[in-house]
């Protein structure tokens, strides 16, 4: 069985990991892979090293896409992705999340009837202002096989009419849905122990186990936004000044930037000379895993640092007005803040006094790549 996968940002190329391990470790004569980068987000020299620390193969092909308009983007990627699958002609084509990368591809194969597998199916943020919730919706619609890391994306695909009794054969208009697990969460228990060997980053910043705050910013929702971005750095400051608690900030240059363009002076000044603040340049993925594992609370308007927050048991504030990862703010282990100053004080001194949050098994058990190669082997098959 040939496999061609598609990547185009850092998450997806993370998510990736799992199936390409697990294709390693126990499918090597059975699946050949071929890795599409897409070239949406990629920088030669840090992909590089990505690659190499998530143990996984470098790309056959590398499509150069770039930034851009999204229509200007995306018609790029889909020409590329088509030329490649009529070269390559695999069973099937693997889609990762919800960026142009996930659309274009899913386009691409399903005009020319390559199968397309969706990863991370069924969520929802159900605000369609977001790129991403198009991408997702539509990428979905045009999908042969739907893995929902969760019961709630499988519950929204099932709302969206689709039929949920999984009998085979699976085709375009009659395709499988199945909830086999997060392969994020497979990642995250395996590169957590890899990380704990491998990284130092506390040692390097001084900082202690469960003794500080890991913020992440970089949604342009909140970054290019002077109100909202004022309003989460006021909220900062006030808690590294009255608790005397230390903040770590991974800053992703852009993020960097409009700080520097968007932050009221006195404010920018404060941040910067605080030295509980740690403004950091940003961090590998590993070192990532063992800040928010040590983390006692991570901030972060990152869907993928949210969730890998669960998975290690830390608690979260969400800066966002929604998220797709709905259970873990019904379990009570995070908290949507949005952009709202009160609201963030609120919820940093609720997990404070209660330290002590609910982290339920939501997420599989860390075999959902297996398990999803097993299906597709089956499907081959028929």
């Amino acid at each position: 069985m040939k496999l061609l996968t598609i990547i185009g940002a850092r998450p997806q190329i993370i998510k990736s990991a799992a199936i390409s391990r697990a294709i390693k470790n126990h499918y090597a004569s059975s699946i050949k892979e071929v890795v599409v980068h897409t070239g949406q987000h990629y920088d030669e020299r840090m992909s590089a090293i990505f690659f190499e620390e998530l143990q996984i193969p470098q790309p056959d092909y590398n499509l150069g896409a770039g930034s851009g308009k999204h229509g200007e983007q995306t018609a790029r990627m889909i020409a590329g992705i088509e030329t490649i699958l009529e070269n390559e002609h695999p069973d099937f084509m693997i889609i990762y999340g919800d960026t142009n990368s996930t659309l274009a591809a899913a386009v691409a194969a399903s005009k020319i009837h390559v199968p397309v597998v969706h990863i991370e199916a069924g969520l929802r943020s159900f605000n369609k202002k977001m790129p991403e919730e198009i991408n997702r919706i539509l990428s979905d619609h045009v999908s042969t096989y739907l893995f929902p890391p969760t019961q709630t994306g499988f519950d929204n695909l099932k709302n969206e009419g689709f039929r949920v009794d999984n009998r085979p054969p699976y085709t375009i208009d009659r395709p499988g849905v199945f909830n086999v697990g997060d392969v994020m969460y497979d990642n995250t228990l395996f590169f957590s122990k890899v990380a704990d060997k491998n990284t130092d980053i506390l040692e390097k910043e001084g900082l202690q186990k469960k003794q500080f705050l890991l913020v992440t910013l970089h949604r342009n929702t909140n970054t290019d936004d002077a109100a909202r971005l004022n309003a989460i750095f006021r909220a900062l400051l006030e808690i590294a000044n009255s608790r005397n608690e230390t903040l770590v900030l991974p800053l992703h240059p852009r993020t960097a930037k409009q700080m520097e363009i968007l932050l009221e002076p006195e404010l920018r000044r404060e941040i910067s000379n605080n030295s509980a603040i740690l403004l950091l340049p940003p961090v590998s993925y590993l070192e990532m895993i063992q800040l928010e594992k040590y983390a006692k609370l991570v901030l972060t308007d990152s869907g993928g640092v949210q969730k890998e927050a669960y998975f290690l048991k830390t608690p979260c504030l969400i800066l966002r007005a929604e998220t797709e990862w709905v259970e873990i703010v019904e379990s009570g282990a995070a908290v949507l803040c949005d952009a709202d100053e009160t609201r963030i004080l609120e919820a940093y001194r609720y997990f404070m006094s209660n330290p002590e949050s609910s982290f339920q098994t939501i997420y599989g058990d860390g075999n959902a790549a297996e398990k999803i190669l097993n299906l597709l082997l089956a499907g081959a098959a028929t």
